[in-house]
């Protein structure tokens, strides 16, 4: 397993972590500061700066997730994580990874006053040899204090274990981490568990509609983008009822009819990914009162909503976007369109 010690800049994060590893048993510290540091000597620095922090890049979060499991599965054990995460999405693209993978992620988050912070912060060290070191060090840490402060109030505390170490040392609080994980007390992260495709795939979605004609968004938490309501085709299903058992597992809605095609996309392999066969469905039109009975979002979802096509344009990557734009066709047209990668063929 994972114990992901989240928190402010300067919150005590890497010292914790050094003590709880001499707490739990067979565990390995794993900063993915390193990983950061290693992108400086793999990447151009032209590219490194079209970002003002490495969390932004995908191939930081590829690389932690990559490195966390090879770890795991060269050391096995636990695997203690110091890292600052204020970004709702890159969470879940991160720990979704590793749910992927079978890995479970304990989430503790430190979190003492922002006055104890702000002291901490300017009695912090920089190192003598490091250019600019009190404004890359000291500075960067307040920069980001109010990000801290938004992602608290909007989801921080809602799925990490708090821990109030304003009265704590280092040393105390890897203490009452390593009992919480020990007693059960922090919960596994309650995130989709979705293997990753080793071959190409078949997928199905269901496109759903309100009164507006508006078609029905979600927004997985184990994938980066808003997405149509579907997924994998199982082993020996069938894509329509695929898609039918996936819309009712994400917002309780049960189609009574099986939904008619409206467009079949190749999707060519993309590097990690594999790539395969795309279909979109018709779910055909909600009432108000169907579309007020959809499920809030749970594990699998971070938000759904109603968009219009010029707003899907807005929300959904360019190949999904261009697979809902020929299926609008296709339904007005009343004709099934056989596209590869969103343009049409034939």
């Amino acid at each position: 397993m994972i114990v992901w010690i989240n928190g402010a800049f300067g919150a005590g994060k890497t010292t914790t972590a050094r003590e709880l590893i001499e707490l739990i048993p067979n565990s390995t510290l794993f900063d993915p500061e390193v990983i950061g540091g290693a992108l400086g000597h793999l990447l151009p620095p032209k590219h490194l700066a079209e970002v003002g922090d490495f969390q932004d890049l995908p191939i930081w979060r590829r690389l932690v997730i990559d490195t966390a499991a090879a770890m795991l599965a060269e050391l096995g054990g636990t695997l203690v994580v110091p890292m600052t995460l204020l970004r709702q999405e890159y969470r879940d693209e991160i720990f979704g990874g590793l749910a992927a993978r079978r890995i479970a992620v304990r989430h503790v988050l430190l979190a003492p006053a922002e006055t104890i912070l702000r002291e901490r912060i300017a009695g912090r060290e920089v190192p003598a040899d490091l250019p600019d070191g009190d404004l890359r060090v000291r500075q960067w840490s307040y920069d980001h204090i109010e990000p801290y402060k938004a992602a608290l109030a909007a989801w921080l505390t809602t799925d990490a274990y708090p821990i109030d170490t304003g009265a704590l040392t280092p040393y105390e609080t890897a203490l009452r981490i390593a009992e919480a994980v020990g007693g059960g007390t922090v919960p596994v992260c309650d995130i989709v568990q979705t293997p990753e495709p080793t071959a190409e795939t078949v997928a199905a979605g269901v496109l759903l509609f309100d009164e507006h004609d508006r078609v029905l968004l979600v927004d997985p938490t184990y994938k980066a983008g808003w997405e149509f309501p579907g997924g994998v085709v199982e082993r020996g299903e069938a894509p329509a009822r695929a898609g039918m058992r996936e819309v009712a597992e994400e917002t309780g809605i049960r189609l009574d009819e099986v939904p008619a095609l409206l467009v079949v996309d190749w999707e060519p392999p993309a590097p990690p990914g594999f790539g395969g066969l795309r279909l979109l469905f018709d779910g055909g039109r909600l009432d108000s009162a169907a579309a007020e009975r959809l499920l809030l979002p749970g594990p699998e979802l971070r938000g759904c909503r109603f968009a219009s096509e010029a707003e899907a344009a807005d929300l959904l990557p360019p190949v999904r976007y261009e697979r809902l734009r020929r299926a609008l066709r296709a339904r007005e047209r009343g004709k099934a369109m056989y596209l590869e990668a969103g343009v049409p063929v034939g």
